[in-house]
Order: structure tokens, then sequence, then C-alpha cells
């Protein structure tokens, strides 16, 4: 049986600035006219984060515009949410972050069996020689299929 899953908001610069060294799936805390938003695509994951604080974890500056036909049960675009994860998942990202260099970042944002999901990830940030060495070899792999398909067309 294959799951359903609608993708609603992607960190497209998450890994360009990050090396993911792990993923997590995670439940969110929203509110009704959140969950509309989300499901009309009003949603940012741009410059969000999660913190764990007092054993729960945060997810920080995520963008979800208010819903158009909410009235006065529209919610704070920029509010802080609660994920949901188990009590050792948690005890194990608290040790993670607090090392060096480590930070928890939303990946991207989805619907799976109707419930909305972060596709969380334990990433360390890239350097900016990092970041050039990426874009060589990204450029360096394209140059070499445009080579290998303009020798198939030819052949």
């Amino acid at each position: 049986m294959q799951e359903s899953i609608k993708v609603a908001a992607k960190n497209r610069k998450a890994r360009y600035d990050y090396f993911i060294d792990e993923k997590f799936e995670a439940g969110i805390a929203l509110k009704g006219t959140e969950v509309k938003s989300i499901r009309a695509g009003k949603v940012s994951l741009q410059d969000s984060y999660a913190e764990v604080l007092g054993g729960e974890v945060i997810l920080q500056s995520m963008h979800i515009s208010p819903y158009d036909k909410g009235n006065r049960f529209n919610h704070d675009p920029r509010r802080p949410r609660k994920l949901l994860l188990h009590k050792r998942e948690i005890k194990r990202l608290l040790g993670q972050t607090t090392q060096k260099g480590y930070t928890l970042i939303p990946l991207r944002l989805y619907f799976k069996k109707g419930k909305v999901k972060v596709e969380l990830a334990l990433a360390r940030g890239k350097r900016i020689y990092d970041k050039r060495q990426d874009i060589a070899r990204r450029d360096a792999q394209r140059e070499i299929s445009r080579a290998l398909s303009t020798r198939q067309r030819e052949g």
C-alpha cells in the first residue's frame, strides 16, 4: 500500500547552507487556520530552525500566512510551534545539538495520511569554501552529462 505524501513546502537553501547528517520525521502542533493556510501553500520554511527548550522541540520563525477566510481565530504568522517527537528522540537531539556546530533545521513540510509532518534535519553549517566546492562539483557533473548526451546523439 502506497503512502500518500503531498509536499506543502521545501527549504531549498538548507542543502546549500548545511551538511545534513540525520533526518527525523516529526508531527507539529497547529491551529485550524494554520492547517488551511498550509493546504493553500502559504507557508515558508526560509530562515526557520528548531531548538530543544524545556524537554520540548520548538520550531522557530516558520512563516504561515494568516488564512484568508479566518476572522478573529486567525493565528500569529511567526509564532513558535511545538514539534511532536518521542522523549528518547528529544534527549538524543538535545545531546547532539549541544555539540559544536550542530543545529536542527526543517527540510520540508508535508501531509501524510492527512496530518502535517515536518522533516527535521540534524545539520552542520557549511563554510564558504565548502559551498564553492559543491558548486564546482555540480558544474563538473553537468558538463560531463552534457558531453555524454551530445556523444549519444552523434553516435
